[in-house]
């Protein structure tokens, strides 16, 4: 964790003029600060001395407004910087996970943390911590160029003095740094956590096993509060103890300027420019300071991002060399007119398994249905996400054009009837073409039936329909797609034999014109294959076995 990044320029280029802005308003209003100084040095003087007030007291007022209208300038740049950050940075962090092979992912529970709060949490290091970071580069100098003009012994002082606060400030970074990342692990272990238990609640439930994750959940709550604690503490010792150390550096040259009135070894508007101008060379480094503890995270959240979006590209995996296959999800090996797959010598290992899922798989299926069965685990799932392109084979070859896979818990977002069933083709599918497709899986009764009708708005995961037709309702998606291979993942394994019924018309239908791979434990569906292809044990050398 670096207090800038330059990589923060390059992955998120909407960057580059946001903080361009920001710097420009943070240096402007470094010098009208200066400026304002002089004026308030010769209005105090005037009054001093009884002389007009009407020319410097007009020169502090325009300075207070266009202070005022800086100030202005920079939040509404600041604020809007930081959602256009964080929005580009979620955005490109799920198009690089969607883009990458499963094993290029990293862990559930890290992605929704960096995707959710990380991404949020950029939003102040760029909006208020990089602002002032840039002020703190120039304003110091600034002050201390023009000190040096005026009163080269008070500036004297402050060059002596001035460079303590970075040195203070580095140090207390250094713990801050040990602390944020304690805290984000534990912000991360968290999330993973409640994930899990979201998700499996249903089997916990059914297990009797529900009430003891509450106090698991409790225990990992705690150690994140602990540690969120810990790192708020030291930021309020930090941001003290730089107070503190920047109020003594400014009195020491009010000191210096004091005795020096007392001796009259200088003037009046010299003295009191010195003590205006000797803030403004600390105030900089003191809020790059606070600023940093309210960043922090935003700072571990971009290192993090960074990294992932710095990784290999997906899109330039090199051709299959040497049996080594060229992942689906890369540009297809074959031409999009393909009507079928093929797999040559197919192996694939789950990272950290000891043995391979698969070894030395062929396989073909053409235009029609082709079933794939065996034993659970055997790995009729991870065959799909191969064809699919979302694993990297380990040896082998995979040729398949576009594929639309529909996996064992589809995604539905809570949106409407119609945005789900076009997710895939786009708002301006005709209606007519919707309404065929809901026709063909026997829904079309059941949604005409809803208070909106396709507009009718459904709640997270597709709640508001049953099983059987959620189950419809993503093979009605299936089918609005254009993508000639369509891939099955148990599409009726929880459905009542009414829906498995329709739900078997429907991919009879689809196989008519496509070439359709369904993983299934149904002998129903088997039978009404055209190939049928079973995953076996007792031969993992050749693991398939093809029936027509």
């Amino acid at each position: 964790m670096r207090p800038f990044d330059p990589q923060l320029l390059r992955t998120v280029p909407e960057a580059r003029r946001p903080l361009a802005v920001l710097a420009a308003v943070g240096i402007a209003s470094g010098v009208a600060t200066v400026a304002t100084a002089f004026a308030l040095t010769a209005v105090v003087v005037a009054v001093v001395r009884g002389t007009s007030l009407a020319e410097p007291a007009a020169y502090l007022v325009g300075l207070f407004v266009v202070r005022g209208l800086l100030a202005h300038a920079g939040e509404r740049v600041a604020a809007r910087a930081g959602t256009t950050v964080s929005s580009a940075l979620r955005h490109r962090l799920v198009a690089r996970w969607l883009g990458a092979p499963v094993e290029a992912r990293p862990d559930p529970a890290t992605a929704v943390t960096l995707a959710t709060s990380g991404s949020a949490s950029v939003e102040p290091y760029v909006a208020r911590f990089l602002p002032a970071l840039v002020t703190a580069a120039v304003v110091p100098a600034l002050a201390v160029v023009v000190m040096v003009l005026v009163d080269p012994l008070s500036a004297l002082v402050v060059v002596l003095t001035l460079p303590l606060l970075p040195v203070f400030a580095a140090l207390i970074g250094a713990t801050t740094q040990d602390a944020t990342r304690r805290r984000w692990q534990a912000l991360a272990g968290l999330s993973g956590h409640f994930l899990d238990v979201v998700r499996g609640l249903p089997t916990l439930v059914s297990y009797g096993r529900a009430e003891r994750q509450v106090e698991v959940v409790g225990e990992v709550s705690r150690r994140h509060r602990v540690a969120t604690m810990a790192t708020l503490r030291l930021a309020f010792l930090s941001s003290a103890a730089l107070e503190l150390l920047a109020s003594i550096c400014v009195a020491i040259v009010a000191v210096f300027v004091g005795i020096r009135l007392t001796h009259g070894t200088v003037d009046l508007p010299t003295g009191l420019l010195a003590i205006l101008l000797a803030p403004e060379a600390y105030w900089p480094v003191r809020r790059v300071g606070a600023e940093f503890h309210n960043a922090a995270d935003g700072a571990q959240a971009l290192a993090d991002a960074t990294r992932e979006l710095a990784g290999d590209d997906p899109q330039a995996v090199p051709a299959a060399t040497s049996g080594r296959a060229r992942p689906a999800a890369a540009t297809p090996p074959t031409a999009p007119t393909v009507p079928g797959i093929s797999v040559r010598g197919l192996t694939y290992t789950h990272p950290g398994a000891d043995r391979p899922t698969l070894t030395g798989l062929d396989l073909d299926a053409g235009p029609g249905l082709t079933a794939v069965t065996g034993p659970s685990g055997i790995g009729k799932t991870t065959l799909l996400e191969l064809l699919a392109g979302l694993r990297t084979p380990d040896a082998g070859v995979v040729r398949a054009p576009a594929t639309h896979l529909v996996t064992q818990r589809p995604f539905l977002t809570a949106g409407t009837v119609r945005e789900n069933l076009t997710l895939g083709t786009g708002p301006e599918t005709a209606a007519d073409a919707v309404w065929s497709a809901l026709r063909a899986v026997g829904l079309d009764g059941v949604v005409a039936a809803l208070p909106q009708g396709l507009d009718t708005r459904l709640g997270d995961d597709g709640r508001g329909l049953s099983a059987g037709q959620r189950a419809r309702l993503v093979l009605a998606r299936a089918a609005l797609g254009d993508a000639p291979v369509v891939l099955l993942d148990e599409p009726t394994a929880h459905l009542d034999d009414d829906s498995m019924a329709l739900a078997h018309n429907a991919i009879r239908a689809l196989a008519d014109s496509r070439c359709v791979v369904a993983v299934t434990h149904r002998p129903e569906l088997v039978a009404l294959a055209d190939a049928h292809v079973h995953l076996g044990a007792e031969r993992p050398e050749a693991h398939a076995v093809l029936v027509r």
